[in-house]
């Protein structure tokens, strides 16, 4: 076979920095914009990109040539160098070194773009790290309760 072909979605989600500004909820939509048009460009394909002031959701499939943690550094690092070029607020803005990424079936695609296009409606609800803690257990891993 000549060519590589492959059908793998993945549900993404990273953080702030602890010690970092949030994005200010008015820049939401450029950013999102902004981390589709990093996927596109480096031949990944976006479904949707979401989430808070605080936290990010993607769902999308990487390009075929480029690893899983190369995918998620090249998004994270572009965006990071452009939302501090918005404004001098976000002059100390950065992503936390960690991601979680989750396989999303053909089937549960339609879930997934709506979960993540009602992330607002959703947080009234929940808090950030209750959703990781639940999104970690619903895939498989042990939480640590104290934390």
């Amino acid at each position: 076979m000549s060519s590589s072909y492959i059908n793998v979605s993945l549900h993404i989600i990273f953080h702030i920095k602890n010690t970092s500004c949030v994005m200010k909820e008015e820049d939401l939509t450029r950013i999102f914009h902004y981390i589709g048009g990093t996927i596109r460009a480096i031949s990944g394909h976006v479904y949707i990109v979401g989430g808070r002031p605080d936290h990010i959701h993607i769902l999308a499939s990487p390009p075929v040539v480029v690893s899983l943690a190369d995918f998620v550094r090249t998004i994270k690092a572009n965006t990071s160098r452009w939302i501090k070029g918005l404004d001098s607020s976000y002059s100390n803005f950065s992503w936390q070194e960690g991601y979680a990424a989750f396989s999303v079936s053909a089937s549960r695609k339609v879930n997934v773009i709506h979960y993540i296009s009602n992330q607002e409606i959703h947080h009234r609800k929940q808090t950030t790290l209750e959703e990781f803690h639940q999104f970690l257990e619903k895939n498989g891993f042990r939480l640590d309760k104290q934390n």
